[in-house]
């Protein structure tokens, strides 16, 4: 199964970049506060972040990493378990680990994706179409 991790990888491509998650930890997208809505490079940074499940820390990179033998109903539980432990509504797991798993089956194994609010792209698209920060 492919799913989000967080990794150090590309960091730095960014003047904005931060990863405070442990390398390879599973990440979810956590909506943004009302002023990382407004934007994104806000020192919040909130717009642009995964969050990992573990550590409840954020970073500006994300990868597609393929888990051999971890299982919907896993993910759905790590999902649920770590919103529970962060006070969301963790009956919300179910339909955001569906949500993710859509999401990463778009991209082969590796790819290194950012965030820019609502959009999630490899990051060598967003430094393609987009001015250095």
């Amino acid at each position: 199964m492919k799913i989000l991790v967080a990794t150090g990888q590309t960091q730095g491509k960014r003047t904005n970049d931060y990863n405070w998650c442990v390398e390879g930890e599973l990440v979810f997208i956590e909506p943004a506060c009302a002023r990382g809505e407004r934007d994104p490079d806000t020192q919040c940074g909130c717009g642009r972040a995964f969050s990992g499940l573990n550590s409840h820390r954020g970073t500006t990179t994300a990868r597609v990493a393929e888990l051999r033998g971890f299982t919907e109903a896993e993910y759905t539980e790590a999902l649920r378990s770590s919103l529970a432990e962060q006070g969301y509504q963790a009956g919300l797991a179910p339909e955001m680990a569906e949500s993710l798993l859509d999401l990463v089956s778009l991209w082969p194994a590796g790819t290194v994706v950012e965030r820019r609010l609502d959009e999630i792209r490899p990051r060598d698209v967003f430094a393609r179409s987009r001015p250095p920060d």
